[in-house]
């Protein structure tokens, strides 16, 4: 049976992000207590135009950023520019966002063949063969 076609990455509605300019941490040199060039972005994951099975996913996702409410928070302060952190912040989101599109694989439960239920028994006879001649020899 032939695999289904990926579907096309979904992007996440600029118009649904919030930007906040904070200062990075770290050192920084002569700017450092002058300059916003870090960048929080905030997703609301249960209001966003995502489909809900998408959704669910990033909500059960175990990610500390994700806080109670259903709000994704991305800090970026990678760069040294605010817009190379907002993008930086968008892809880190549409990342996120397109790891968990695709829904997980059901698991099948499988049985061992005949056959290898049989060469496990053969083994297993013959390591038993092989401990058993390890004993004490007697006349």
């Amino acid at each position: 049976m032939p695999e289904p076609a990926a579907p096309a990455p979904l992007e996440v509605n600029a118009a649904e992000l919030e930007f906040t300019a904070i200062r990075a941490q770290g050192a920084g040199g002569q700017n450092v207590n002058k300059v916003s060039s870090a960048i929080h972005l905030r997703f609301d994951i249960p209001a966003s135009s995502l489909p809900d099975d998408v959704k669910e996913r990033l909500l059960a996702l175990p990610d500390s950023r994700i806080t109670k409410d259903g709000v994704l928070v991305i800090k970026a302060q990678q760069h040294r520019t605010q817009e190379m952190n907002r993008l930086d912040a968008m892809q880190r989101l549409n990342e996120l966002v397109n790891s968990v599109a695709l829904p997980p694989k059901t698991r099948r439960a499988t049985k061992p063949s005949y056959g290898s239920k049989q060469r496990l028994r053969v083994a297993k006879s013959q390591r038993s063969e092989t401990k058993a001649l390890r004993g004490r020899v007697s006349d």
